[in-house]
């Protein structure tokens, strides 16, 4: 079997990182995989080989050339099937161009965003079947009127041994310049609105009145970078909130936080909660698209009502003022990441798929 991915993100996070963990294990079962990917995109280094990389161009959803240069490659590999990974510009037109080579398409749905009605029976007709990485996503397409003999709900997975370090106290407390008895959560998420930074801002400042050790890094990259390095040059943040942005070494700063906070308004799934559990950390989250999926409330960390500020600082309180009970919730996580959300599940089960599809289209 002879798989060609596509996976348009540029950075080895989220679902880039996901197909790399698939591709690497897939290659463990004798499968074969392409993949292609922009230019410079960090995701071809984590490709191991016998797997081929191709870059390709693409400079947005309304590249209606990368149509032409994605059926060159298809021509060129002769796949059994596409996979498309990335919603931004990988679904419709490398649907379309999977749909011109008549190569069996599946598409990996990450995103709990609804869609109209109107478009899903239209833009869901270019794939054989549906991957989504969480049962959230996979009821609000069935919400939307998509059958659901054409979705399967695939979780994301981790290697959560990877993620399981030791801490560096003395490196940490070094590298972002906190003091010998900080107590750090961090908010590791891309910087936009759905992600809810606002929320956590706005708990925050009776939890730094009470807790005068509590320090927040925020990790990541995105529009809101420049307006939350602003704000927390204010107070009562000044000092407190530490704007980090993009980390390569995000295995190497987890094991020395007290915890995660992500106070999302909407999540697929939530990737960087798998790896804060892998790495023993209770989590403050809410109960936003797949996220209950991920965190159980009360076991492995607390869930709150999007937006509900008060609710999160009360959670968060709850972690400061029970480090025991956090220890506990953090160890929970561990073990449920072991146990339920391992690259080989997740492989296992994207295999499943492509088989499925294939047999249907009588190459099985």
């Amino acid at each position: 079997m002879h798989i060609l991915h596509v996976e348009t993100g540029r950075f080895l996070y989220g679902g880039a990182l996901q197909v790399s963990y698939l591709i690497n294990r897939l290659q463990r079962e004798g499968i074969s995989n392409t993949l292609v990917c922009p230019p410079g995109s960090a995701i071809a280094d984590a490709i191991t080989p016998p797997a081929i990389t191709v870059e390709v161009a693409l400079a947005g959803d309304l590249d209606i050339g990368f149509v032409g240069r994605l059926r060159r490659v298809i021509k060129t590999t002769k796949p059994d099937l596409v996979h498309l990974h990335s919603r931004r510009g990988a679904d419709v037109l490398g649907g379309i161009a999977a749909a011109l080579e008549g190569t069996p398409c599946v598409l990996s749905r990450r995103v709990d965003n609804p869609e109209s009605r109107w478009v899903i029976p239209i833009k869901y007709r270019l794939y054989d079947h549906v991957i989504t990485i969480s049962e959230e996503i996979r009821r609000v397409l069935l919400d939307g009127g998509l059958s659901g003999k054409q979705i399967t709900c695939v979780r994301s997975a981790i290697d959560s041994d990877a993620w399981n370090l030791a801490p560096e106290r003395g490196w940490f407390l070094t590298e972002f310049n906190l003091p010998e008895d900080a107590r750090v959560f961090a908010i590791a998420a891309q910087l936009i609105e759905r992600k809810g930074h606002r929320h956590l801002l706005k708990a925050l400042p009776s939890l730094l009145e009470r807790w005068p050790e509590l320090h927040i890094l925020v990790l990541g990259q995105g529009p809101l970078y420049g307006e939350l390095v602003e704000i927390a040059t204010k107070k009562p943040f000044l000092g407190k909130v530490h704007v980090i942005g993009f980390r390569q070494d995000i295995k190497r700063i987890l094991p020395n936080l007290f915890a995660v906070v992500h106070p999302a308004d909407a999540e697929g799934l939530g990737v960087a909660l798998l790896q804060a559990s892998s790495a023993g950390l209770p989590i403050v989250a809410t109960r936003a698209g797949g996220i209950p999926e991920v965190v159980v409330d009360g076991e492995t960390g607390y869930l709150c009502p999007p937006g509900d500020t008060t609710a999160i600082a009360d959670a968060m309180n709850s972690l400061l003022s029970n480090p025991d009970t956090a220890r506990r919730m953090g160890e929970a996580g561990k073990r449920r990441m072991q146990d339920e959300f391992s690259v080989d599940v997740m492989a296992r089960g994207n295999l499943a798929v492509y088989r499925q599809v294939l047999e249907a289209a009588g190459q099985g």
